[in-house]
Parts: C-alpha cells; sequence; structure tokens
C-alpha cells in the first residue's frame, strides 16, 4: 500500500485517498478489499481515469493498471482482458487476426470500466453494446471473496454488471466477445458551422441534414454529430484553428463504394472544412473521432432521448454554441439498429429504445463546475419532454448526481442485489454512482 495516487485522464477533480492499493492481481485486489471492510473505510477503483465521476477523498484506492495482460482466442473470437487493460491494447492483440473489440472512440479509455457502464462503441448500431458481448467477468464483492460471474455462475452479479457498473465489487478480469471486422469505411467530415461569417450561422442546417439523414441509414452504419468551437492555437490545423465547426463521424463496415454511396448526402450539404471518409484498417478506427491524448480536466453529462427533432437540436447548439459562457463540445450519438435488441443472456442496460444520446462536455480550466452545471440544466430542461434518462458512461463529473441512470425496474433490482451483496455500502453511496473511473 501507498499513500501516492495515480495520475490519471480526468484532472478536474481532486484524487486524496488515505491509502493507495496497486494490485498486480486478483488476490490483491480481494486483500485490499477485505481489509478495507475490516477498518470500514469506502473503497474506490481506478483504472486509467477517464471516467472519474468526481473527487476521491479519503478511504482505499484499488489502481488496477498494473492488471493489463490481453489473452486473444481467435478460434472461440474472445479476449480475456485484465481491468486495467485499455482498448488501444486490445485493438493491437485483436488486429492480427482479423478481430476487433467493440471499443469506444478513444483507444486509451479502460476495457473493463467502459464494459461496465454499457459500452457505446464505434460499430455500436451494428453489434450493440459491449456489455451485450460480455462472457464472463470476475469479481470480489464487499465479503473480500473473488467470485467467478457468468450465465451458470452469479447470474444476479453478471446481470447487474453489464450496464450496472461497478456498484457491486471490483472487477479484476473480464472475457469478451470479439466480431470480425479488419477493416471498415470510416472517417469525419467537417463544416464551419459559424457560416464563415453569416450571422446565423450555418450549424443548425448541418444538424437537420444529419437528422434527416439518420432516418435513412442501414443498420450497420454508425455515426454520431459533433459540435466544437476550437481555439485558437498553432497545432490545430489552419481550417480548424478559432472556427465553431460542426462535424460528422461515420464507420460502416460495408464496402468502401457503399459507404461512398451512403455519405454522399452528408457531402451535399456544402463545401466541407474537412474530409478524412474512406477505407482504413481496424487499427486506424481512432482516427475518426480523433480525441484527444492528453490528460486535461473536463465535466461531462448526457441525456439520453427517444428522438430529436431539427428545431430542438438548433436551439441546443445555440445554446451551447459560441455564444456559450463556457466552451463545450457537444455530440449526438445515433442509437437504435442492434442497441435495440436485448442479448441473449439479459443485463442491466438500460434505455434500449432510445433513438439518440446527447453528451456534454467542457474543460474546466478557467471555468467553475456550477456554471458548467447551469448551462447544461437547460439544455436538460429543454429535453425534457423527450428525455428516457441519463447515461453511466457519459457522466464525467456529473456522477454525483445519481438520477436517471438506469429506468426505475432496472435500478429497483440493482438496489435489492447492492443490499445483498454490499449491505455495509463499502463501494459507496446510492445506486448509480460509479466509484472508480476509466
Amino acid at each position: 500500500m501507498t499513500t501516492t495516487a495515480p495520475s490519471g485522464f480526468q484532472t478536474g477533480f481532486a484524487i486524496r485517498p488515505d491509502l493507495v492499493v496497486e494490485a498486480a492481481r486478483a488476490e490483491d485486489v480481494r486483500t485490499a478489499v477485505a481489509d478495507a471492510a475490516a477498518r470500514g473505510l469506502p473503497v474506490r477503483v481506478h483504472a486509467t481515469g477517464h471516467g472519474q465521476p468526481g473527487a476521491i477523498e479519503g478511504g482505499v484506492l484499488i489502481s488496477t493498471r498494473r492488471m493489463d495482460s490481453v489473452e486473444i482466442d481467435p478460434v472461440r473470437r474472445t479476449a480475456r482482458i485484465g481491468a486495467g487493460v485499455t482498448w488501444g491494447q486490445v485493438i493491437e492483440a485483436a488486429v492480427p487476426y482479423g478481430l476487433a473489440p467493440l471499443n469506444g472512440s478513444s483507444p486509451s479509455v479502460g476495457a473493463v470500466s467502459y464494459t461496465l457502464g454499457g459500452g457505446l462503441s464505434v460499430l455500436a448500431r451494428e453489434f450493440g453494446y459491449a456489455a451485450d458481448h460480455v462472457h464472463a467477468l470476475d469479481v470480489v464483492t464487499a465479503d473480500g471473496v473473488l467470485r467467478h460471474a457468468s450465465p451458470d455462475s452469479e447470474p444476479g452479479l453478471f446481470w447487474a454488471l453489464r450496464g450496472g457498473g461497478h456498484r457491486l465489487g471490483v472487477v479484476t478480469a473480464m472475457e469478451i466477445g470479439l466480431v470480425e471486422a479488419a477493416r471498415l469505411y470510416g472517417g469525419s467530415i467537417a463544416f464551419h458551422g459559424d457560416g464563415d461569417g453569416d450571422e446565423r450561422g450555418v450549424a443548425a442546417e448541418v444538424a437537420g441534414r444529419y437528422l434527416e439523414w439518420t432516418r435513412t441509414v442501414p443498420d450497420t452504419l454508425t455515426s454520431s454529430l459533433a459540435a466544437i468551437r476550437y481555439p485558437d492555437l498553432p497545432q490545430l490545423p489552419e481550417p480548424l484553428r478559432g472556427r465553431y465547426v460542426i462535424s460528422v463521424r461515420v464507420a460502416y463496415t460495408g464496402s468502401a463504394a457503399e459507404g461512398e454511396r451512403l455519405v454522399a448526402p452528408l457531402r451535399a450539404i456544402g463545401p466541407a472544412a474537412a474530409d478524412s471518409l474512406r477505407e482504413m484498417t481496424y487499427a486506424d478506427s481512432h482516427t475518426i473521432h480523433s480525441d484527444p491524448p492528453f490528460p486535461h480536466a473536463y465535466y461531462g453529462d448526457s441525456v439520453v432521448l427517444d428522438d430529436l427533432d431539427a428545431g430542438l437540436a438548433a436551439r441546443v447548439l445555440e445554446l451551447t454554441g459560441p455564444k456559450a459562457p463556457m466552451m463545450t463540445v457537444v455530440q449526438l450519438n445515433h442509437l437504435g439498429g442492434a442497441l435495440a435488441a436485448r442479448p441473449a443472456v439479459d443485463n442491466a442496460v438500460p434505455y434500449r429504445e432510445a433513438g439518440f444520446l446527447l453528451r456534454l462536455l467542457s474543460p474546466l480550466d478557467g471555468t467553475d463546475v456550477a456554471s458548467v452545471r447551469a448551462l447544461y440544466a437547460e439544455v436538460a430542461g429543454l429535453l425534457a419532454p423527450g428525455t428516457l434518462g441519463r447515461s453511466l458512461g457519459f457522466s464525467f463529473g456529473g456522477g454525483d448526481r445519481t438520477e436517471g441512470f438506469h429506468d426505475a425496474r432496472t435500478q429497483k433490482r440493482l438496489a435489492g442485489l447492492v443490499s445483498r451483496h454490499d449491505p455495509a455500502s463499502l463501494f459507496g453511496g446510492s445506486y448509480g454512482i460509479s466509484p472508480g473511473g476509466r
């Protein structure tokens, strides 16, 4: 044990535990949990720190970053992943076999924690949530017991951990299915949302055209819309520097020729500021979103929507665009397709009927959390009539608010399992708070 907390991707919230356990194997986790329970100390978990829900004060922090083994079974098309593994490591191990995991947009995100929150991948509409593909998990529960959760062993835990987050224990390893995806057609097409001086801008038009386009695409195409005011920095490409940019990101496993046909309506919107749509290897899939690779401070939250019309989308962009009180990154994920289907073995992933996921993220450098929350509350109020809830996987800093992460029926079942497996609340608070970061 040590008192030195690990650094992570999220730098906006303090990490000040009483003790830090650098776990190298499952037995280290089991010992740490048992010791913390005996002392009455709360337990939190830290892998890469992407999804840290807020400050960590006191208690025991278990760092899983040293648990970084990846084993690929190309015959069964599975990966056994340690708790500290990032998606980039899994991609690197799987690609030589023509296989791919259902990873998110950033290769530096922790694979296990991402999946426990559901896991919205770059191929989500074709293959569903990453949690739907989990075969088994090893988890240390609050009684200090290492359990194997699968359809045949600990079925209650198996149901809850796939979409319910960390609240029931510390997962030390996961076995998950892979898909055949050696290559894909994808990338992004970006437009100047400020209209080159036109006060009306073109962001609303792009958003409206995008929403119209999503009604026409096949389930094998996954996409999102993003809007961001880029800072005026010399390291940014000239077409983006200091501009308000709205872009569409695409991932499609069909042929490049069919991909070109499908994106033609996007290119018809108007002159593009940048266009990277192309055929690529799956190893290059991270370039679709090109998420920032460097640690920084940020706050984020989300709204799960049954649907969204062009008028409301335009209003959201107006609230969060260049005239907003702080820089806000908006991302709208098109859902549906395989995301709407229940897996063969049910899990706790909620809101499968949703049509879209709206994500908001704001850098905290020079901006206070209270101001960000006020803006987000205004956006949430605007969208309230069509809101189903919030996404557990996209509540960076907003994890201190537990409402809306699951529908009432799912939350009730999760709460019952928590009462059974963690009656002393070793892993913290009411159901919904993730006690660690990806």
